[in-house]
């Protein structure tokens, strides 16, 4: 790359280097070099330039550091580079006549032909870019509108690459029309360039889609050694391991350059596969020297999956090649309708004067190859070998042309558009009130003094749509809407070929990647006329399994006799019948309301429940007697609703688990614990605080244990608890789990903790109060009886905690279900324990002793 930069680049010293030097001078700018390139030229206001492959190959003579280099020699005729680059020159024509567009301004053009060459295409954008006159006067401030706005093109990655990594510094616009690299969307690197088809990475999951619909997973990847090839190869590797779709029997870079002993590897390589499917991702140059191979070693039986690169490539639609082509499935880019196209092209003639001294070169050779003829004077030996000389008589119309075949508009559409953006870019930037700019100062561009990038901020925002309906925007990294048709190569019986439409691809804000086929119309270039198979190996048997093959892909396996109860689709939730040749479902297990365990545990919980309501009714009714008011009345009704809370917590345990009841149960079982747990603590330090108080000098600790301390010490208690359980949810929340180890043939279906710290520092919290409590009760058991309850405190809090200590190596211990039931039996057990321990004595006495239910009564018992 290099020596092209170094001979032929063309941008003038002052305007990029000396720019501080211009100021004050007028200064004579001339081109280093000027490159016989084939091109097509028109004036206008403002010129648009092109790249375009109008011949798809060249020849380089020998390069010289120490002589001029020769100009490349450009070969073989391409009817469809022909055809975009009439298109950009109709697109451009179309915008001249409408006046709603760009009024009073009259776009030309300068379309060059990169004749498939990396090294001509980089000549042609820096000449594009750096302007055709030999010598051109910038003024005293060496400012002027460039010599072109923007470029169309080019049709191959690796030349846009090439052509925007050099360009983009410059923020000069690049709309390629054909360019699909994933890479391009990269705007780091290049951020000033935009295409009308889409990137690559939406084409690779088009075609994964298609593996998916016919159940391919046995495939050949054939790639261009360019950027273009390359990255298509690294992604649909990556994309097609994600998505678990098939595996790639091999894939091979087609050489650049052409190198006939590595076609023929490949091609050999082919029909030694057993995969029946190649997808190749390459330009038509490089398969149509695969394809001499194909034919020479008669490689046959494939089914060939075009890119968007060569789907509409004539030269491959021949006789000779369909026999092995016919059948192509082709992603293909949308199709359009340009309503005056064909009467555009009519209106070509080699002698028509294309406003340029540089002629109309593309156009005569156009014409000598559609007609079979040479312009004078004719190449030695043309005559007497029986050539034709060219008229420019010839009529169009009277021959059969590629050229004037409109049913096909792909490529053309792309290159339309593309033009129409820049002329809508340009229209918004026209149409900038003053003071109301985009850029500093609220400043407007103009076309006098037009910066690059000014241009570039207006074709990130175009939005229009096209006369055939289709909305033109970008997106932030200048990708264009995705949308593919997907194409099928017809070989009809006379020998004639026909393309046609068989479904297409496309994403959309609402439904995401969609695939439409019509498989009915699809032809199948097979004796069976069906989809071909292409597996590795086929699925296994029933009473059979998987084994993969050492050093295979994961498509290749054998398959080798199932153990006992298994089958070869098993899935976790079947098991095989007894012959191991059909799936039953599997049995599930979990803790259920209708077995008798589920139903005995839910009738204690529901009886734990009732008993809890009916003390707090009993409470409320004797609320003004002294055995009542005697027991701290307000935490006593606490408690009595921290008790309901457990006994219902444990309806959470049975039933099939799901996601929010396993995130539910030990939260809500652990809070309410606290909170029963915190009451009791609470009253167990009021005990004492009252006793200490009845002593001389010890008043002042009752203002410690006032109601509202009270409150707030159990509010405080329970909140760290809370937090925990929030922790524990956040970090690692409990989940439903199928557990099929404890039983090949059964599902349990189980809670699994998430975090068994979380599980431990719960139940820790809950341990570390009880114990607490249990100590300041039994410290206060032998104080007289009207200080209340520290005996009935101490013994509660001893089966609370003997019940806790037996549960967790229960726990720990019982499988499935069973683990459930042993905690919903620990829950009631110490719920029922602290229910008849606390308030069973005073519940005896309001009901059944009433004559002990009195101060006296009380008091008396505490003096004897």
């Amino acid at each position: 790359m290099g020596i092209f930069i170094d001979t032929h680049l063309m941008f003038c010293v002052c305007y990029s280097f000396l720019l501080p030097l211009c100021s004050s001078m007028s200064v004579d700018c001339a081109l280093r070099k000027q490159f016989d390139l084939n091109v097509m030229y028109k004036a206008g206001d403002v010129i648009l330039g092109g790249l375009f492959e109008v011949h798809y190959s060249s020849v380089f003579p020998e390069l010289s550091f120490t002589s001029e280099p020769n100009q490349p020699i450009c070969q073989n005729f391409d009817i469809l580079g022909f055809k975009h680059a009439q298109t950009m020159a109709f697109a451009i024509e179309e915008i001249n006549r409408n006046s709603n567009l760009l009024p009073n301004v009259t776009l030309g053009y300068n379309l060059y032909d990169n004749c498939a060459s990396l090294g001509v295409g980089f000549r042609a954008s820096l000449s594009l870019a750096s302007g055709r006159q030999g010598h051109f006067l910038l003024d005293e401030a060496c400012e002027g509108a460039p010599p072109v706005l923007g470029i169309v093109g080019d049709c191959y990655s690796s030349f846009t690459i090439a052509a925007s990594s050099v360009l983009g510094l410059y923020k000069m616009p690049i709309v390629s029309y054909f360019a699909t690299c994933p890479c391009l969307s990269d705007r780091q690197r290049y951020p000033s360039f935009f295409r009308t088809i889409p990137s690559d990475t939406f084409q690779v999951r088009a075609m994964i889609q298609i593996l998916k619909y016919f159940g391919w997973t046995w495939v050949g990847l054939l790639v261009s050694d360019d950027e273009y090839g390359l990255y298509a190869a690294r992604t649909f590797q990556s994309d097609l391991a994600q998505s678990g779709a098939g595996c790639l029997a091999y894939t091979e870079v087609l050489p650049w350059g052409g190198e006939p002993a590595e076609f023929s590897r490949i091609a050999n390589l082919m029909q030694r596969s057993t995969a029946h499917v190649v997808i190749v991702f390459a330009h038509e140059s490089y398969v149509i020297q695969l394809m001499e191979e194909v034919v020479k070693q008669n490689v046959t039986g494939l089914q060939w999956m075009a890119s968007e690169a060569w789907t509409a490539a004539a030269v491959l639609q021949t006789p000779r090649l369909m026999p092995y082509l016919g059948g192509t499935l082709c992603i293909s880019i949308r199709r359009g309708e340009l309503p005056g196209l064909r009467e555009f092209f009519l209106q070509v003639h080699p002698e028509k004067d294309f406003n340029s001294s540089y002629g109309s070169s593309m156009v005569r050779q156009f014409w000598e190859y559609t007609f079979q003829c040479k312009f004078a004077p004719p190449p030695v030996g043309w005559v007497d070998a029986g050539g034709t000389l060219c008229t420019g008589k010839e009529n169009l119309v009277e021959v059969e042309t590629e050229y004037l075949d409109l049913s096909n508009l792909r490529a053309e559409y792309n290159v339309y558009k593309a033009v129409y953006a820049l002329a809508y870019a340009l229209d918004n930037m026209l149409r900038c009130e003053p003071g109301k700019g985009p850029f500093r100062g609220n400043s407007c561009a103009s076309l006098q003094r037009l910066e690059p990038w000014q241009l570039v901020h207006y074709l990130q925002m175009v939005n229009f749509t096209t006369s055939f309906g289709d909305q033109v925007s970008f997106d932030e990294n200048g990708d264009a809407l995705p949308i593919y048709d997907i194409m099928n190569w017809l070989w009809l019986p006379d020998g004639r070929t026909k393309v046609q439409t068989v479904g297409e691809v496309k994403k959309s804000a609402f439904k995401g990647e969609e695939l439409i086929l019509n498989e009915d119309t699809i032809f199948w270039n097979f004796e069976s006329k069906k989809p071909p198979r292409s597996v590795c190996s086929d699925s296994c048997p029933p009473g059979t399994r998987m084994a993969r093959k050492r050093g295979q892909p994961e498509c290749c396996f054998d398959c080798i006799s199932c153990s006992e109860g298994m089958i070869s689709n098993n899935t976790e939730d079947f098991w095989s019948s007894p012959h191991r040749d059909h799936c039953v479902p599997k049995k599930t297990e979990f803790l259920s309301y209708h077995e008798p365990l589920g139903i005995c545990l839910t009738t204690a919980s529901l009886l734990g429940t009732f008993l809890s309501v009916v003390v707090f009714g009993i409470f409320i009714h004797h609320r003004r007697t002294p055995m009542v008011r005697a027991n701290n009345l307000e935490l006593s009704f606490l408690l009595l609703v921290s008790l309901k809370l457990c006994f219902l917590c444990s309806l959470l345990f049975i039933g099939r688990p799901r996601l929010w009841t396993c995130q539910l149960r030990h939260a809500a079982f652990g809070i309410s614990f606290v909170l029963c747990v915190s009451c009791i603590l609470v009253k167990t330090m009021v005990v004492l605080a009252v006793f200490k108080a009845s002593k001389p000098g010890g008043g002042a600790s009752l203002k410690w244990f006032g109601p509202l301390q009270q409150r707030g010490t159990v509010l405080a208690l329970t909140s760290v608890q809370a937090a925990i359980c929030t922790a524990w949810l956040v970090s690692a929340s409990p989940t439903p789990h199928k557990n099929t180890k404890y039983h090949n043939d059964k599902i349990v279906y189980e809670c699994v903790v998430g975090s068994m710290v979380g599980f431990a520092v719960l139940l820790g919290y809950i341990g570390f109060l009880a114990i607490l409590s249990f100590l300041l009760a039994f410290m206060a058991r032998n104080l007289p009886d009207n200080f209340n309850e520290a005996k009935l405190i101490t013994f509660s809090m001893l089966i609370f905690c003997a019940v806790w200590v037996a549960f967790v190596p229960a726990y720990i211990n019982s499988p499935g279900k069973y683990a459930d039931a042993v905690e919903v039996f620990a829950i009631l057990s110490s719920s029922f324990g602290l229910l008849v321990a606390l308030f069973g004595p005073k519940c005896y006495i309001i009901l059944l002793k009433p004559e002990r239910n009195t101060k006296k009564a009380i008091m008396d018992r505490g003096t004897k």
